[in-house]
């Protein structure tokens, strides 16, 4: 039996992995990616992690995972979908009807990215809709783009885009950004950047491929067809639990709680990252969140 399992290999469940094979205890971290980093890995550039200032994101989860991975915890490859609370014991059952027995769980999946919900997302997903700016960039060199949504990440996801495309819509649903100011001013510099205020997209167009998008104006009403060869969107987050049974208490956004013990409702299951109730959901946060978790563990290990 392991001391404490992890579930998610990104910042929070890597610093988790470090803190907890330095403090001597055995550990395993399941994750349903081999990579490191979860969402950070697909973020262009991270200009406010403390002394990493422009790094790219995929380069900085590389380095948490070969960090982690110095201390020697073991790694699974595999889904959790269930997790029972046996009394003395925690265990994970993965989807390979695995299960694996351990003294304390740490919930560390992360978040994943929401959808517009909206005509044509799923059926051209990976088609030309894609949210993930820096994986998809490059395929769409010299050619008309859609970014929505108005934070940190659509910003980013714009100007990294402007890289590649000879045109990027940037389209928000407000009439002023919600990013990092320092985003917004590259933004507005950018020559190949427009911007559409107080619009969002209600359909995605094309047969096999995304061919425009139609973009309708909150304030008027008016709806206009917008000719595009791709569509990033960028429109927030939720918690990364779809299909693990076994949860511990959750708000009505589906963040489990937890304050900064990362202690859940349940004894022996903590929560930490972006799944947990939080007002900052950024690395340096999961970061601490992993080392907040196991200095609880270790009370009652």
């Amino acid at each position: 039996m392991k001391d404490i399992a992890i579930i998610g290999n990104g910042p929070a469940g890597l610093s988790a992995a470090i803190y907890g094979r330095r403090a001597g205890r055995s550990v395993v971290v399941v994750s349903d990616s081999p990579g490191g980093g979860g969402q950070i890995a697909t973020t262009y550039e991270v200009d406010n992690y403390p002394g990493l200032m422009g790094i790219g994101g995929m380069e900085l989860g590389d380095k948490f995972l070969e960090h982690a991975k110095s201390f020697e915890p073991e790694f699974v490859l595999g889904r959790v979908t269930a997790i029972r609370d046996e009394g003395s014991h925690k265990s994970l059952v993965l989807d390979n009807d695995t299960t694996i027995a351990v003294r304390a769980v740490i919930i560390a999946a992360g978040a994943e990215h929401n959808e517009l919900k909206v005509p044509g997302e799923k059926e051209l997903k990976g088609m030309g809709v894609s949210y993930c700016a820096t994986c998809d960039g490059a395929f769409f060199r010299n050619r008309i783009v859609a970014v929505v949504g108005g934070g940190d990440v659509a910003l980013g996801d714009a100007l990294f885009l402007s890289r590649f495309a000879s045109k990027v819509i940037l389209i928000h649903r407000r009439d002023e950004f919600r990013g990092a100011r320092r985003l917004q001013d590259k933004v507005f510099e950018a020559e190949n950047i427009e911007i559409m205020y107080d619009t969002i997209v209600t359909e995605i167009r094309g047969k096999d491929a995304v061919e425009g998008i139609i973009a309708q104006n909150v304030k008027t009403n008016e709806e206009q067809e917008v000719p595009v060869n791709g569509v990033f969107i960028a429109v927030g987050i939720h918690a990364g639990l779809d299909g693990i049974d076994g949860l511990p208490e959750r708000d009505e956004a589906g963040y489990i709680i937890a304050d900064e013990t990362c202690k859940t409702s349940i004894p022996g299951i903590y929560a930490a990252g972006d799944v947990r109730t939080k007002p900052l959901r950024q690395v340096v946060t999961a970061v601490a969140d992993g080392a907040n978790a196991i200095t609880s563990i270790e009370g009652i290990l």
